[in-house]
């Protein structure tokens, strides 16, 4: 939401899983590896400060070592690092392309087991494409 206010990011379809994150954004006026970068920043902060002040989940202590174990290892990351250094991103060519990779993106959390009904995974822009809400509002491709 951040980029999307702040970066003119335009979010087309997303799904958070447990290690990894799937989209499908459009840069509108900036270059797009450019918002990835400030979107890696920004989340890597609100990330560390979450775990920092709320104390809640059991793996704290183990997931604060990890982001510092790997902050270490890179000349960038001084404190915490959170996210791998690469991406894969591609270019979104046809609207099949598109679809396909729409599908994809959504199936994960059924892949993997987690729901049975790609609506029902909450970190997804499923829910929007099938029933219209959800917990970030998305930009449909036209």
């Amino acid at each position: 939401q951040f980029c999307r206010l702040n970066k003119s990011l335009k979010v087309h379809a997303y799904v958070v899983m447990s290690n990894h994150v799937h989209t499908i954004w459009t840069a509108e006026q900036n270059n797009l590896s450019d918002i990835i970068r400030d979107f890696k920043t920004h989340t890597s902060k609100q990330f560390t400060a979450y775990i920092q002040e709320n104390g809640c989940e059991s793996r704290n202590e183990w997931l604060l070592y990890m982001f510092k174990f790997y902050a270490n290892r890179t000349a960038r990351n001084k404190i915490f690092k959170v996210w791998k250094g690469n991406s894969h991103p591609e270019e979104i060519h046809s609207k099949d392309f598109f679809e396909q990779k729409l599908h994809y993106i959504h199936g994960n959390p059924v892949r993997a087991g987690i729901v049975a009904e790609q609506s029902h995974y909450l970190y997804s822009s499923a829910q929007f494409y099938q029933l219209n809400s959800g917990l970030m509002e998305i930009d449909y491709l036209v």
